[in-house]
C-alpha cells in the first residue's frame, strides 16, 4: 500500500480504508476528518485532494487494473494539449468524455496510438499502459484521481472537465451513466467505464471542488455505488475540501 500524508492503512485484512492520522500527528491543511470503512477486495478506491501528498486510497489502490472507457481521459489530454489542434479532435473527444462513444474512441486512438502511454510518462502513472487496443489498456484508481489532481492544479480549464461536468445521462450505446463515484456529495463531473462483455466490471472517476476521487469494482454498478458511499459519503458531511 502507497503511505500518503494521514493515511494509516489497516492492512491486516488489506480491504480496510482507515484514513485516521495518529494521535500525535498535526492536522494538515485541507484534510478531511478519519474515515473508517470495509471495502470489499472487489472495489479500489483513492480520493485526493488539491494539496500535493494529501490523499487516501483503499489498500488495492494501486493495482493495475482495466482502463475500460476511463482511459478515454488519458487519450483525450494526449489529442487536446500534443495533438494538431483540429476541430475534429476536440469534436471526437468531447464524444468521448460526454457519451463514452467508443467508435470516437477508435478513431483517436489510431491517430494517436501512443496517447496513454506518453501521458502516463509525463504524469508519472505507473500502473498505467497502453495497449494495441485502446480498450485493453490499464490503470489504477491511484492513477486515475492523481491525474485529476493534476489537471486541477496545473490545466484547470481543460475541456475535460467541462465535458466531464455535462456527461450525457445515456451513453452512445445506451448505458445509463449514473453511479459511483458520481452519488458523492459535492461532485460536480464525472467519466464512467464499463466492460461490454463477460463479468460486470465498471469504472469511474470525478472531480469536485478541491478534491478527485476514482472507483473501480470488479462487480455491478450497484455493487460499486455501495462500496463507494459506504466507504466516502461521510467525509464530505464533515469536510470542506479548499480548492
Amino acid at each position: 500500500m502507497r503511505y500518503r500524508t494521514g493515511l494509516i492503512g489497516a492492512l491486516a485484512a488489506g480491504v480496510c480504508l482507515c484514513f485516521a492520522p495518529s494521535a500525535a500527528a498535526e492536522p494538515k491543511p485541507n484534510e478531511p476528518p478519519p474515515v473508517h470503512a470495509d471495502v470489499p477486495p472487489r472495489t479500489s478506491i483513492s480520493l485526493r485532494t488539491m494539496v500535493p501528498g494529501v490523499g487516501w486510497g483503499t489498500s488495492n489502490e494501486t493495482e493495475s487494473r482495466g482502463g475500460l472507457s476511463i482511459s478515454k481521459l488519458y487519450l483525450v489530454d494526449y489529442a487536446l494539449r500534443h495533438g494538431d489542434g483540429s476541430a475534429e479532435d476536440k469534436a471526437l473527444g468531447e464524444r468521448m468524455i460526454r457519451n463514452s462513444d467508443d467508435a470516437a474512441a477508435d478513431v483517436m486512438a489510431a491517430k494517436y496510438p501512443q496517447a496513454i502511454d506518453a501521458v502516463a510518462a509525463e504524469y508519472q502513472l505507473e500502473a498505467t499502459h497502453g495497449a494495441s487496443d485502446w480498450g485493453m489498456s490499464s490503470t489504477s484508481t491511484a492513477d486515475i484521481a492523481d491525474f485529476l489532481a493534476a489537471k486541477q492544479r496545473t490545466d484547470p480549464h481543460s475541456p475535460l472537465f467541462d465535458w466531464m461536468e455535462h456527461a450525457n445521462p445515456v451513453a452512445a450505446d445506451g448505458t445509463a451513466q449514473d453511479w459511483g463515484t458520481a452519488r458523492l456529495p459535492r461532485v460536480t463531473g464525472t467519466k464512467w467505464g464499463w466492460a461490454d462483455v463477460g463479468v460486470p466490471e465498471v469504472a469511474s472517476a470525478s472531480f469536485g471542488p478541491g478534491f478527485t476521487v476514482s472507483a473501480h469494482t470488479y462487480g455491478t454498478s450497484e455493487e460499486q455505488t455501495e462500496d463507494v458511499l459506504g466507504a466516502l459519503s461521510g467525509v464530505f458531511t464533515q469536510w470542506q475540501p479548499t480548492r
